[in-house]
């Protein structure tokens, strides 16, 4: 069952005509049409809707950033011939035409770590000031047994009780010397 449809699906591939373009203007909704406005398809693009966006993952946009007018559409007519005869700025404006911006104005940083920290160090504080607030007003305080002189007198009671001497705390307590083992 999956073989025949695998088959059929190149077959299907085999009888697209190499220049067909990637979507038909029937299969185009209109609102698509209306948001990309007269601008070209001239690929696949990332997920198959026909959008701009610039990726350094997938440097393919689907779509040309700028709408052609009498300029650009001279000079994709003098693109057709020989390169030699345009000039940089020429060049540099029939890229413009298709892309935004280049790799480099793209991958430069922006800086917004920085707004990422401050404000990540904001919620931070505002918990840490939270914290003692409710340590301070809102909890009662801890139990005497916290103390350091009551920790002290359990541990003595445990230890006098020889509570688990074999692994435990009592086995690792000397009471001929009444000193920890060493």
């Amino acid at each position: 069952m999956a073989g025949t449809l695998v088959a059929l699906g190149l077959r299907a591939i085999k009888h697209v005509p190499k220049n067909a373009p990637l979507r038909s203007a029937a299969a185009m909704s209109s609102y698509t049409r209306t948001l990309i406005g007269k601008r070209e398809i001239v690929g696949f693009g990332f997920n198959g809707e026909p959008s701009y966006i610039d990726r350094a993952d997938y440097p393919m946009p689907a779509i040309r950033w700028k709408e052609p007018n009498a300029d650009i559409q001279a000079l994709r007519e003098k693109e057709k011939g020989d390169w030699k005869n345009l000039s940089v700025e020429e060049k540099k404006a029939l890229y413009r035409a298709s892309f935004c911006q280049t790799f480099a104005e793209f991958k430069a940083p922006t800086g917004e770590w920085k707004s990422v920290l401050g404000i990540s160090l904001m919620f931070v504080s505002v918990a840490l000031w939270a914290f003692y607030g409710l340590k301070a007003f809102v909890y009662s305080p801890l139990p005497d047994s916290f103390k350091p002189e009551n920790r002290a007198a359990q541990l003595r009671r445990y230890i006098d009780l020889h509570a688990n001497p074999v692994q435990g705390l009592a086995s690792k307590w000397d009471y001929e010397k009444d000193d920890w083992k060493k």
